[in-house]
């Protein structure tokens, strides 16, 4: 009798498992829910669907060193000295000899025409010279010719002054004018030699009726200045040609010295390579040094303060969004895990990438071995489609092969998405026996009493 109770309360117990346990499970027995195995082709599919993850604030990508350039001491100023390189041995190249020539009388020459104190003809050259002191000065004219009153134009240039008396006393004959007279040159300005550079005053010497030597014109200039005779030179333009006598050869030889110029000719006192100016260049070279350096530390003081106020800025920004996100007070996009899974709970989607089945469910433990089956492997997704609202399409990883977890890695998560495992058939009896062994033990108690 007793063991009849027993099985009797045992069937009992049995027949309603069904109210003690429910196991949750994916059944596509509803219109709106659709099964898809997950396979290379549906996992493309799948991904398919749009979706863009959230970014993080654009303060996650600044940095603090474009806070712009160096600016410092402005731009560095122009040096003002030039470089002075020391040249090689000066060439000694002379000029030469020109022939000795008489001189002749030229445009812009002054001739002087005296007459004979006390002369008795005085009266009939008043119209030539002046009664008073009996010389008069007359320049040669563009046209060559000097004009003299009551006797016209006398053509001078280009004679020797023997060769102009002679035509001006012919002149004077055909004018009936007594020509007891002298001429001379008042004045040299046709020929001319111009010396500069190094020389104490730099001028135009002319050529007289005696001829004009170098040393004669560098005396007339006021003599060399230049202490750097090793450097120094004499450079003779003429006729297009340049010559050079360096400086030490020129003060060491009389010859070089009495080197004849000629109507034309420039002289220069040249020095190509001048201590004074080689030390002004060098002490300047180092002033703009020592000026670019403490530009470039001020520039760095400035920019390391602008840096370090950005940087400041920047920590405090993502602090802020940090304390925002700890508070979960930023919008986020999650995914869920439930069934048979190690941890259950809300997986948050990351910021600027798209995650995988594989990151949810292997970041959070993974699946639980003993009690889920690997061959149910739900990723539950709805619709976004008001029209289809309620329709669930369910991604089936069947893992039992365990390549088929390499689709795991490739299936995309959307915000939203439930990942569920099943649980194993084994698994869903062992915990109605759990449930009803409580229950047996009691009604057997309670028949024994």
């Amino acid at each position: 009798m007793f063991k009849r109770f027993i099985a009797a309360s045992t069937l009992i117990l049995l027949s309603g498992c069904g109210v003690a346990y429910v196991s949750p499970k994916v059944t596509d027995a509803g219109s709106k829910v659709r099964i898809v195995p997950l396979t290379s082709e549906t996992v493309l599919a799948a991904n398919r669907s749009a979706y863009e993850p959230k970014q993080l604030p654009a303060v996650f990508f600044q940095t603090a060193g474009g806070a712009g350039g160096l600016r410092g001491a402005g731009p560095t100023p122009s040096p003002v000295s030039q470089i002075q390189t020391k040249p090689g041995n000066l060439a000694l190249r002379v000029p030469n000899t020109p022939p000795n020539t008489t001189y002749h009388i030229g445009v812009g020459d002054v001739l002087l025409l005296a007459t004979r104190s006390g002369s008795s003809t005085v009266e009939e050259l008043s119209g030539l010279l002046a009664a008073q002191n009996r010389r008069q000065g007359y320049t040669v004219q563009d046209d060559g010719a000097i004009a003299i009153p009551d006797v016209g134009r006398v053509k001078v240039s280009d004679l020797t002054l023997e060769e102009a008396e002679a035509a001006l006393f012919q002149r004077l004959l055909e004018a009936q004018i007594d020509p007891s007279f002298s001429l001379e040159i008042a004045e040299f300005n046709s020929k001319r030699v111009s010396v500069g550079g190094a020389v104490g005053n730099p001028t135009v010497i002319p050529i007289t009726l005696t001829q004009l030597t170098l040393d004669q014109a560098v005396a007339g200039a006021g003599g060399i200045q230049t202490p750097d005779l090793e450097y120094a030179s004499i450079r003779l333009y003429r006729d297009g040609d340049l010559y050079q006598i360096p400086l030490e050869q020129y003060l060491r030889r009389p010859d070089l010295q009495k080197t004849r110029l000629v109507a034309g000719d420039s002289v220069f006192v040249d020095t190509e390579y001048q201590l004074d100016r080689a030390q002004a260049y060098f002490a300047e070279q180092i002033t703009l040094q020592q000026f670019r350096q403490q530009a470039r530390a001020q520039a760095l003081a400035e920019l390391t303060a602008v840096v370090d106020l950005r940087r400041a800025s920047l920590q405090e920004g993502r602090a802020n969004f940090e304390a925002q996100l700890a508070n979960d007070a930023v919008d986020r996009d999650y995914a869920y895990l439930a069934g048979e899974v190690t941890k259950s709970g809300r997986f948050t989607l990351p910021f600027g990438r798209k995650s995988t089945l594989a990151d949810a469910l292997y970041s959070e433990g993974g699946i639980d071995t003993m009690t889920g089956n690997p061959s149910q492997i739900y990723v539950l997704r709805g619709s976004n489609d008001p029209r289809e609202f309620g329709a669930v399409t369910a991604w089936n990883l069947d893992a039992r092969n365990a390549t088929n977890l390499i689709l795991a890695t490739r299936m995309e998560l959307r915000p939203n998405d439930i990942i569920f495992v099943a649980e194993q058939p084994v698994t869903r009896w062992n915990r109605v026996i759990t449930q009803i062994t409580p229950s047996i033990i009691s009604s057997v108690a309670t028949s024994v009493n």
